[in-house]
């Protein structure tokens, strides 16, 4: 994943210097770089997305999970773009995204906190985080316990560079909002985290407070 995103980020450097020396008319060049620049963040969400169909899974088809679901997909593709049906059994939703040159039409799996096929993946443990500049402010998340802590830091990294591309990431920044780890946290889809083996226990974090033992009474102190 770090590779792809060395290359892809090399790509469009390199895209985005060319452009204005084989193009005079600035306004095409930069035209071209924002279509090309669209298509390189479709391709990687619809990866992104294949990946989840593959392994991943909804917890229920209940409406409020549903529209979540739809919501991501839709800062993703768009929401024109995206239709999100559950089926009449409840084991799976159906999802078609319409791209510009073919329409995915695919199925979800619904599958049950606590059922045989939830139970054989990984148990999640506790995964707190904090960053460098304010070591005792912690987030606390959770990982699968097959997936090592670099590993889910590392993916941890990539899912929140992968979110400010999205659209839906894209309009939060117009709308002002910081482009932070707390503004990530707060506005990234459960479904996108659990994609790569993470969870979000709170949206807000929690300082770390200092354990006070109280002294232990012996026999003939004063206070016994």
């Amino acid at each position: 994943m770090k590779s792809k995103k060395l290359d892809e980020a090399r790509f469009l450097a390199v895209l985005q210097r060319v452009l204005p020396q084989t193009i005079q008319d600035p306004h095409l060049a930069n035209a071209i770089y924002e279509q090309v620049l669209k298509e390189v963040r479709l391709f990687n969400s619809l990866d992104s997305f294949e990946k989840f169909c593959e392994k991943g899974s909804l917890p229920d088809a209940e409406p409020a999970t549903v529209a979540e679901f739809q919501s991501q997909l839709a800062g993703n593709f768009g929401p024109e773009n995206v239709v999100v049906t559950p089926q009449e059994d409840g084991t799976a939703v159906a999802v078609e995204i319409a791209l510009p040159d073919h329409i995915v039409n695919t199925l979800v799996k619904v599958v049950a906190p606590g059922t045989e096929e939830e139970e054989a993946e990984a148990p999640y443990i506790p995964f707190p985080v904090s960053l460098p500049e304010d070591p005792e402010l912690v987030w606390l998340l959770a990982r699968r316990e097959n997936l090592g802590p670099d590993e889910a830091v590392r993916a941890l990294a990539n899912i929140q560079e992968e979110f400010w591309a999205t659209k839906k990431g894209q309009v939060l920044q117009r709308e002002g909002v910081e482009r932070s780890f707390a503004e990530f946290v707060s506005n990234i889809p459960a479904t996108a985290l659990a994609e790569s083996g993470i969870k979000r226990y709170h949206k807000d974090p929690e300082t770390l407070k200092p354990l006070h033992l109280i002294p232990t009474v012996q026999a003939g102190d004063p206070l016994a």
